[in-house]
């Protein structure tokens, strides 16, 4: 956009207030340069929700989205937190729970149907609410949900009507974790759009949130989604994300291991069963992603001399763009039903009684941590 266009033509999309710009598609903002012929100038992500119930969600980091979110505490908002059961660690917003105050938070937990049909579900929900507990995160309503195969969507609004009332509903959540699709069908089960979209300007941040109107003059909030950079899905190139996250519900993969053996995750990852009795592990990652047995003595030159290749993906000409791989070891205690868990990568669930010692190399800043085992 030149000087002289920009004195003519509209700075801000008149649905939500963001300034415009013709540069780049991912960012906020964005409109194509034809688009300034039409009536109001709207960005593309305005236009889409308002000509397509469709919200494409633009995305901060969490600094940035908690500034953001300062002061709803003090208004009367329902708060639906949108997480990704396959990356929960990874995808629930720590430290929500100062920022709502006394509103109620129901838990929108995502991608449900990735797991075995035969899981208890009452088991997983009650896993759940414990992970939300020690992460002091009050919750009025947990539900289970796949946006993918539209499951359990009635359930959650059914549980948006109960607590609503007279309240705003404020959508929150990480990047890729389905928020858009919630978006999309609050939009048509609640509101006709007939109203322009406004804008929510908060005090400390350039990046506007979306409010669209309800048809009893509350407003759905949609918050940009958080970026946190220790997950696979915001380290990996874009065409390695399908390979990443998974699309189909997960094969648990069995490995009966002797310590002093090693599992490499194509070039993503590697898990090392350092010292304890031989005992069975179980792979809960994407089929996408094949997985390599090894002696740990083999290992490093394995991965040197077959990165990119046989260990993929990352590519060869992208393997390099990724941090450099860092080892975290950890003592699995006995009879401690544990799951090592990778931040947007899966898990591995050790399913022996006599206590073991792993060890986990993956890129620099992933998140890595020991839990108690989801299924």
């Amino acid at each position: 956009m030149n000087q002289h266009s920009e004195t003519q033509r509209p700075v801000k999309c008149s649905g939500c207030g963001i300034k415009l710009q013709t540069e780049d598609r991912e960012l906020p903002g964005f409109i194509p340069e034809s688009a300034f012929n039409r009536e109001p100038v709207i960005c593309q992500r305005c236009f889409r929700i308002k000509n397509y119930n469709e919200a494409s969600s633009v995305s901060v980091d969490q600094d940035e989205f908690l500034r953001l979110l300062s002061g709803v505490g003090e208004k009367n908002a329902l708060v639906i937190h949108i997480v990704d059961l396959f990356d929960f660690e990874g995808s629930l917003i720590s430290g929500l729970q100062r920022f709502v105050g006394n509103n109620p938070v129901i838990l929108a937990v995502n991608k449900s149907d990735l797991l075995p049909k035969v899981t208890n579900w009452n088991k997983v929900r009650n896993w759940v609410q414990q992970r939300c507990k020690e992460h002091g995160l009050r919750t009025a309503e947990i539900v289970l949900c796949s946006a993918k195969r539209n499951q359990g969507f009635d359930r959650l609004l059914e549980a948006v009507s109960e607590l609503r009332g007279q309240r705003d509903v404020y959508v929150v959540g990480a990047t890729n974790v389905g928020k858009s699709t919630l978006i999309n069908r609050l939009i048509s089960d609640y509101s006709d759009l007939d109203q322009e979209l406004t804008t929510s300007r908060y005090p400390g941040t350039t990046l506007d949130t979306v409010k669209i109107p309800l048809d009893d003059g509350h407003y759905i909030i949609d918050t940009p989604g958080i970026v946190y950079p220790w997950r696979y899905s915001e380290l990996v190139h874009r065409r390695d994300l399908d390979a990443v996250m998974p699309v189909n519900p997960l094969k648990p993969a069995v490995y009966q291991l002797n310590a002093g053996q090693s599992l490499f995750f194509g070039g993503l990852g590697r898990f090392d069963f350092v010292q304890g009795e031989r005992q069975s592990f179980t792979c809960f990652i994407s089929g996408m992603l094949k997985i390599h047995r090894t002696k740990l003595e083999r290992a490093d030159e394995l991965y040197a001399n077959h990165r990119g290749v046989m260990l993929s993906p990352p590519a060869a000409d992208i393997m390099d763009e990724l941090p450099q791989w860092q080892r975290h070891e950890f003592r699995i205690g006995r009879n401690s039903l544990s799951d090592l868990y990778i931040s947007g990568l899966g898990w591995i669930k050790i399913n022996g009684t006599e206590g073991a010692v792993v060890a986990v190399h993956v890129p620099r800043g992933v998140k890595v941590l020991t839990r108690p085992s989801l299924i």
